[in-house]
C-alpha cells in the first residue's frame, strides 16, 4: 500500500512540474510563433496598402475588392514624369522655373542666361511615360496573386472592404480597410492563448488581429501594429 501511495505521489509531482512548466512555456512558446506569423502577415498588408494606394491615385478611390485590384496590379500603368537636365542656381535666381522652361522661347532665353537655346532645349526635358503597375510597386517576378492570401494558411484570403464618407466639409473621403482576425491568421496554435490575446484587445476596444486602414475613419492608411 504504501509503494501504491509513494507511486501516486512520485507521478503527481511529476504532473505537477510539467504543469508548472507548460505554464510557462505555453505563453513563451505562443509568442515566438506569433511573432514569425505577425511579420508575414505585416508584410502582405503592407503590399494591399501599396497596391490601393496606386489605384486611388489612378481611379480616384479603392478597389472594392481583390479581383479589381489585383487585375489593375497586372494590368494597370502608371504615370511618371522622364526628367532630362536641371535647372542651374544662376537660371533659378533670374526666375526660371521648370514650366518656363519646357514653354521657353528663344526670345526670352537670354534673360535667364541661357546662351544656346537650342542646346538647352535639348538637354532640358520633361516627357511623360507609362510603367507598369506591377514592376514600379514590387517587381516583374512578384506574385500578384499571393497578395490576397493570408500566410500559413490555405486558400485563406484577407478580408477587405472600400468605402466613402463624408467629411465635415462635406467632402468625399474613399477608405479602405484589409484585416485578418487572431482566430484565423493564428489557427493551429495554442487555442488558449489566441482567445486571452482576443479578449485582451477586444476589451481595449482594439482590433483583435491585424489590419491596415480604416473602412469607418480616415487614418492615413495606418497599420494598427504602426
Amino acid at each position: 500500500m504504501r509503494i501504491a501511495v509513494k507511486t501516486l505521489l512520485a507521478l503527481a509531482s511529476v504532473l505537477l512540474v510539467y504543469m508548472c512548466y507548460r505554464s510557462i512555456m505555453n505563453p513563451i512558446e505562443f509568442g515566438r510563433e506569433k511573432e514569425v506569423r505577425d511579420k508575414a502577415v505585416i508584410a502582405k498588408l503592407i503590399d494591399i496598402r501599396k497596391a490601393q494606394i496606386a489605384y486611388r491615385e489612378n481611379k480616384g478611390v479603392y478597389a472594392k475588392n481583390f479581383d479589381e485590384l489585383l487585375t489593375y496590379v497586372k494590368e494597370g500603368s502608371i504615370e511618371m514624369i522622364s526628367k532630362k537636365g536641371e535647372l542651374t542656381d544662376e537660371q533659378l535666381e533670374k526666375g526660371l522655373t521648370e514650366e518656363i522652361a519646357l514653354n521657353l522661347t528663344e526670345a526670352d532665353a537670354p534673360k535667364y542666361g541661357i546662351e544656346d537655346y537650342h542646346e538647352f532645349k535639348e538637354n532640358f526635358r520633361r516627357d511623360t511615360i507609362y510603367v507598369s503597375v506591377l514592376e514600379q510597386l514590387f517587381g516583374k517576378d512578384y506574385n500578384v496573386d499571393s497578395m490576397a492570401y493570408v500566410p500559413f494558411l490555405k486558400d485563406v484570403k484577407f478580408e477587405m472592404e472600400s468605402n466613402i464618407i463624408k467629411s465635415k466639409s462635406g467632402i468625399d473621403v474613399p477608405l479602405f480597410e484589409a484585416r485578418i482576425p487572431y482566430k484565423i491568421y493564428l489557427d493551429g496554435l495554442n487555442r488558449q492563448e489566441i482567445i486571452n490575446r482576443t479578449k485582451q484587445d477586444e476589451a481595449l476596444n482594439r482590433y483583435p488581429g491585424l489590419k491596415v486602414g480604416d473602412k469607418e475613419n480616415s487614418n492615413n492608411n495606418a497599420g494598427n501594429w504602426e
